[in-house]
């Protein structure tokens, strides 16, 4: 049995809200950075450039609260 959990919220469906959370998506992480109207992720994309991310969009994509293995096409 692992010791690992993860934080525990109302709906696993919607991201952490906690500012400075990491998620991972499409293999790669995503860090939450609080902005003053509002909060974004930040991580990037599979050419390694910075990209940032709304809840929407990121839910959208898939998340975990663990590495869970890329999304990448073979090609």
């Amino acid at each position: 049995m692992s010791t690992e959990t993860a934080p525990e919220t109302e709906d696993p469906t919607i991201p952490p809200t906690a500012p400075s959370s990491v998620v991972w998506c499409c293999g790669r992480p995503y860090v939450l950075e609080a902005g003053r109207v509002r909060s974004r992720w930040v991580g990037t994309d599979d050419r390694g450039r910075p990209e940032t991310l709304s809840t929407t969009q990121l839910q959208r994509r898939g998340w975990s609260h663990r590495r869970v293995g890329s999304r990448r096409r073979a090609g």
